[in-house]
């Protein structure tokens, strides 16, 4: 009986290493979903005063325009960044799963391909939401307002 309890316990322990990436995946959303908000939140602003006639001055409101249209594609961005970070979320609980039922010995078929390439797909989708994130962050600080019209 020790002897499949230490066969179950080794199983559990290889089919949670990846769980350690899931945390970096959801902290990720977290972060994201913050930025995305604040977008949200100044694009929400800014359109308010425009349509409330609060800006008076056309180069003022051009400018206002321009920077409710920087927020929006700031938004898509983050919003095609949570895309990609779910979808590694995805990939990387299905290597969890594969893992444990292959060491469980529930299914034996494919195991290697499986596992790889669930794992592998994880990874590049994730690598693909630090990308946009980055680009977010890049796009959000050349579009700041510091030539803003006074």
């Amino acid at each position: 009986m020790d002897a499949s309890i230490d066969a179950i316990t080794n199983n559990i322990q290889l089919a949670l290493a990846p769980v350690f990436l899931l945390t970096a995946v959801a902290t990720l959303i977290n972060a994201i979903s913050g930025r995305l908000a604040r977008s949200v939140d100044r694009m929400r602003s800014i359109r308010t005063a425009i349509e409330d006639g609060l800006v008076k001055d056309p180069v003022r409101l051009d400018h206002m325009n321009k920077e409710a249209e920087e927020a929006k594609v700031r938004g898509r961005l983050c919003t095609a960044a949570i895309f990609f970070d779910v979808l590694s979320g995805v990939f990387i609980s299905l290597t969890v799963l594969e893992l444990f039922f292959f060491q469980a010995g529930a299914i034996r078929s494919l195991q290697t391909t499986y596992v790889i390439w669930t794992f592998v797909l994880g990874l590049l989708f994730f690598m693909t939401s630090l990308s946009i994130v980055l680009a977010e962050v890049v796009y959000a600080y050349r579009s700041a307002g510091w030539n803003a019209p006074h």
